[in-house]
Parts: structure tokens; C-alpha cells; sequence
């Protein structure tokens, strides 16, 4: 099979690229290799997984329009995206271009090459001001408190609408706070280990009081494999259309989560404690049951071995950061 995965240097995209090579796809990645965080990641990643990263932006319509003319995917997997909901507050149009022009090309691309099925990543983030948990897919999603998790429903909006126009079979990942090596700089165990390990304070917004539903990249991975390989179900109006929690549904309590840190680094970390961000949330809670019964999801990574796990590669020489 001939898959395109699109923000394939990113933290989930390459890790997926490397896994399908390894089983034998013909893996195609692109990605714009930004600098919203240090580069020498991206390019680590890379190394590290083997993968064909090509440089192209998928706001980019002639060079994305090119790539599928001359490639003719069979699948697609766009994890390309401006991520992060604190930066969405100060680099507004940033997420505009990237999460909403290019996902459009994407789709374009898709309709326009014969892609018979997409798989886009959506966000937790969608359920914004719901308080309802843990979060289910039929819960409303039209109160977010971030342009990122704006956007995020726009795409799910967008696929829904391409689905009923071309009949592309559109699957939407609604991914829950991921972790583990080769994570991203600007989330919380990057920022806490990097802190910690300096002796230098962490920021613990809402001044602890947050609970998240920390899911670790291999089970991420495994789940978003799972959705490329299964034929998308019919919803209740006869399309090939569905959108699904992709969590741990195992929510942990902030301190908790500083406490497993702690324990794996041998260090104590020294806690500045702070309001709630603009754009937060106090809790992520996913139900994966629809998940677990239509692809057989099922999470494996508890909290305490992830932990390990990163903080391990997160000390070793494979993190060029450190």
C-alpha cells in the first residue's frame, strides 16, 4: 500500500512513517520542517525512523498538487498542522494557513488524484467548555476556548463535507495529550524534565488542579494503523465518515503525573505554582469504546512505564536536545 503521511518529522507522523515502512508500505513523508521548535528534532526523527521526508508545506497548492500527480497515493494520513494551543493565542495566523488552507489542499489533492481514504488528525481539544466526561464522540464540540481547537473542528466539518460531495472516505483521530521519546519541546514532559533535571522551577498551571488523559506514542500509533487499515464504517447517513477519541481513557491528576517524573528522574522538582492559561482546560477524559469496538483499539502503556520510557531516551544520547 502507498500511503502519504504528512508531518511526517513530527512527533506522531514519524514514528507512524517509521512504523509502516518497517512493515512494508511504500511510505511517503513531507513536512515544512518550521521552526516553531528546534529543527534538530525534526531532523533526528527522521534519521532515527528511516523515513522519506520530502520539504514541502502543505499550503503549498502546486507543490502538494504536483507530489499527488506524480506519487498516485492510495491512503493518506495528514498530521500536518500548526500544533499548540498556547502559541494559537499570539501566532493567530499561523494556524489559519496551515490548518485550514492546507488541510483544504489535502482534501483538494485527495478528490482530485482518486485517494479513496483519509486519515486526518483532529484534537481533544474540540470539546472545549463540555463538561460532560468522560468526552464521547456524540458530544457537542461548538465551544472551544482556542483558535487551535477551532480549526481542529473545522477540519472535521470540512471532511464531513468532502465525504458527501466525492465520497472519500474520511476518518478523524481525536488524539488525547500524547507523550513518550521524541516528544515535542513545548509539552509538558520535554518542559518538565528539561526544568527538573536543571533544578529549576516548573510551571504547574491552575495550580495543579488539572487532570489529562495522557496516551503514549505506541498506542497512538497503533490505533491510527488501525483506522488506515479499516474500512471506514457508514454513519447514520450512509457515508464513509466517522471521527474518534484516540486516548488512554485512564485520566491522570497534573501532580500525579509530576510525581511519576519526579520518580524517574530521582529529582524534586521545585513547583511554581500558577492561574489557569487562556486556552486551557481543566480536564481531557476520552471514552475509546467506539474505537476499541469498530478497530479493536486497546491501550496497553500505563502512566508509570511511559514515564520510564520516555525519561530514558529522554537521558540518552538519541535526544538531541538534551
Amino acid at each position: 500500500m502507498k500511503i502519504l503521511v504528512t508531518g511526517a518529522a513530527g512527533f506522531i507522523g514519524s514514528k507512524l512513517a517509521g512504523t509502516l515502512s518497517a512493515r512494508g508500505d511504500e511510505v511517503i513523508g513531507i513536512d515544512n520542517f518550521n521552526d516553531y521548535y528546534d529543527v534538530r528534532l525534526k531532523h533526528a526523527r527522521v534519521k532515527e525512523f528511516g523515513i522519506d521526508v520530502r520539504c514541502i508545506d502543505i499550503s503549498d497548492k502546486t507543490a502538494v498538487d504536483a507530489l499527488f500527480a506524480e506519487e498516485h497515493f492510495d491512503k493518506v494520513v495528514n498530521l500536518a498542522a500548526q500544533a499548540g494551543v498556547r502559541y494559537s493565542i499570539t501566532n493567530p495566523y499561523s494556524y489559519l494557513q496551515s490548518n485550514l488552507v492546507g488541510f483544504l489542499n489535502i482534501l483538494e489533492a485527495c478528490r482530485n488524484y482518486g485517494v479513496k481514504h483519509l486519515v486526518y488528525a483532529s484534537s481533544s481539544s474540540v470539546y472545549g467548555l463540555n463538561t460532560s466526561v468522560p468526552y464521547r464522540e456524540a458530544d457537542k464540540t461548538d465551544s472551544p476556548v482556542s483558535l487551535y481547537a477551532a480549526t481542529k473542528k473545522s477540519n472535521e466539518l470540512m471532511a464531513h463535507a468532502y465525504c458527501k460531495l466525492y465520497g472519500i472516505a474520511m476518518t478523524g483521530l481525536r488524539f488525547f495529550t500524547v507523550y513518550g521519546p521524541w516528544g515535542r519541546p513545548d509539552m509538558s514532559p520535554m518542559l518538565f524534565a528539561n526544568a527538573i533535571s536543571k533544578g529549576e522551577p516548573i510551571k504547574v498551571f491552575n495550580n495543579g488542579d488539572m487532570i489529562r488523559d495522557f496516551t503514549y506514542i505506541d498506542d497512538i500509533v497503533e490505533g491510527t494503523i488501525g483506522c488506515i487499515d479499516h474500512e471506514q464504517k457508514s454513519d447514520a447517513n450512509g457515508l464513509p465518515f466517522g471521527v474518534y477519541n484516540i486516548g488512554c481513557s485512564n485520566p491522570v491528576k497534573l501532580m500525579d503525573f509530576i510525581g511519576e517524573m519526579e520518580s524517574a528522574l530521582g529529582i524534586p522538582a521545585v513547583k511554581n505554582f500558577l492561574p489557569m492559561q487562556p486556552g486551557d482546560v481543566y480536564q481531557t477524559n476520552a471514552d475509546t469504546s467506539k474505537l476499541e469496538a469498530e478497530i479493536g483499539y486497546k491501550p496497553h502503556v500505563r502512566l508509570h512505564e511511559g514515564v520510564a520510557r520516555f525519561v530514558e531516551w529522554y537521558k540518552s544520547e538519541k535526544n538531541p536536545l538534551r
